[in-house]
């Protein structure tokens, strides 16, 4: 079986942690890399958290740390009311690793990874786009060698979607909308995976129950950090955890669960609306304007809810 190589970027947190391991146990893929940003922790948490996990797991992969702060102005603070203190649910973490990362920076390691595989390596990116635009910025060619992008981030007003942090605008792009409309702006194979379908999948206490007691330690390291976000959630009126990171990592294992729409994709970087991502549908006609010249990217829809489930289930049973 020819391996499909996979740089993860992300800001582990909670539903990180859960997607890495989903990537990590399946067969099929081969993980090139992990690039960390700022995000659901500091940069040094995150980092620290990308490294942990990697050095528990076995994760062979090489870890490099990314951006600390966005392409303009400073951070937000970190959602620990969301992720913990520790940005894992407040988990126990030791106070060293053995662990190192990377002395790259992390758009350096996606540039060096990506030139030596050209067309072979898909990123699936589950934080701020900061990592993205850096790399773009600093080799604008590199878009033409990477075989496809996977972005969790966006709410694109499907079925009345609005935003996490704002009424219209999700977490990772808030985080950097700058950076989100720059990458938008390139011409590399992009899918947006937003809170338009992410929303629609759950897991529930009895689902993470049932890994925990199926898929070995990963199971039960999913159960552990899922008891603060499970909180929250339920704190929010949802009785279950939304299922956004390894949404995007279910669409590059298997796109097929998804219904997706082509278009033109613009974020706004101003006002009220900071954070906002737009779709100019391939199918639509307007007068010129903003989204005229920029190429064309996907954006999920709808998903299969239950196929989803079943397959990060199966994955993780199936790895133990």
């Amino acid at each position: 079986m020819t391996l499909r190589k996979v740089i993860f970027d992300t800001d582990p947190g909670v539903d990180d942690a859960m997607a890495l391991l989903f990537l990590h146990h399946a067969p099929e893929v081969e993980l090139a890399g992990i690039t960390t940003t700022f995000g659901n922790g500091t940069i040094d948490q995150t980092t620290f958290n990308a490294l942990y996990i990697a050095e528990r797991f076995g994760i062979a992969a090489p870890v490099a740390r990314g951006a600390g702060a966005p392409l303009v102005g400073a951070a937000m603070a970190p959602p620990d009311f969301v992720h913990g203190r520790n940005a894992l649910g407040d988990v126990a973490l030791p106070a060293q690793l053995r662990a190192r990362a990377d002395p790259r920076p992390a758009y350096r390691f996606i540039i060096d990874a990506v030139r030596a595989a050209p067309h072979e390596i898909s990123i699936v990116a589950v934080g701020r786009m900061t990592n993205l635009a850096l790399t773009l910025r600093e080799e604008p060619g590199i878009a033409s060698l990477v075989k496809e992008i996977v972005v969790m981030g966006g709410a694109f007003g499907i079925a009345g979607v609005q935003g996490n942090v704002t009424p219209a605008a999700e977490a990772n792009i808030i985080g950097d909308p700058e950076a989100a409309d720059e990458i938008a702006a390139a011409d590399w194979p992009i899918t947006f995976v937003g809170l338009d379908v992410t929303q629609k999948t759950r897991m529930s206490t009895d689902f993470l129950a049932d890994l925990a007691e199926k898929s070995g330690e990963s199971g039960h390291f999913v159960w552990d950090i899922s008891r603060f976000y499970e909180a929250f959630h339920q704190a929010g009126g949802v009785s279950s955890i939304y299922v956004h990171d390894s949404s995007a990592v279910a669409y590059f294992l298997k796109p097929e669960l998804f219904t997706t729409r082509s278009g033109a994709i613009r974020v706004s970087t101003d006002g009220i609306t900071r954070g906002m991502t737009v779709q100019k549908p391939d199918t639509l006609s307007y007068p010129p304007g903003a989204w005229d010249g920029r190429p064309s990217h996907r954006v999920c829809t709808s998903v299969d809810s239950d196929g989803l489930l079943d397959l990060y289930r199966s994955t993780l049973i199936e790895a133990r």
